[in-house]
């Protein structure tokens, strides 16, 4: 027996509801909207979280503490495969990574931070704002050095 030999269990296909198509289907006419109303026409309804013209819940509760959202460093993520492109013993900053095209800096950010994903086998220097521990250690077994900026 294969895969798509297999029968479906009892119950399991249901055939779709067909609304709107005539008063003997049991959901014709109105099909479910009720009459009249907001929502019995078509493109009616309200937008999330609108409560009839009372005061939204997101708008009553007290916007409180600090959130560090807008002050957070961004940081933009390379990984330690991605420098394998490069030639042996040169050195990897920010402008060579923009230059090569690793990095698209579409959005202003605050510094370089190198991953551990992928392989290293060239000796490099990659000057970045940080290194996480495995990218410091594959980047310095393949002889290379890793300068935090």
């Amino acid at each position: 027996m294969k895969l798509n030999e297999l029968p479906a269990s009892a119950g399991a296909n249901k055939t779709a509801f067909r609304k709107g198509r005539g008063v003997g289907t049991g959901n014709g006419k109105t099909a479910g909207r009720g009459h009249k109303g907001q929502n019995s026409r078509s493109g009616g309804g309200v937008r999330l979280g609108f409560e009839g013209g009372q005061m939204p819940l997101f708008r009553r509760i007290p916007k409180r503490g600090f959130n560090n959202k807008n002050f957070a460093l961004k940081y933009v993520e390379v990984n330690v495969g991605d420098l394998e492109r490069f030639d042996e013993g040169s050195i990897v900053d920010a402008s060579v990574l923009k230059e090569s095209r690793v990095l698209s800096f579409s959005k202003a950010i605050d510094g370089i931070r190198v991953l551990g994903n992928g392989e290293l086998t060239k000796k490099l220097t990659v000057k970045a704002s940080g290194f996480t521990a495995k990218a410091k250690e594959k980047i310095e077994k393949a002889g290379g050095t890793a300068e935090e900026v």
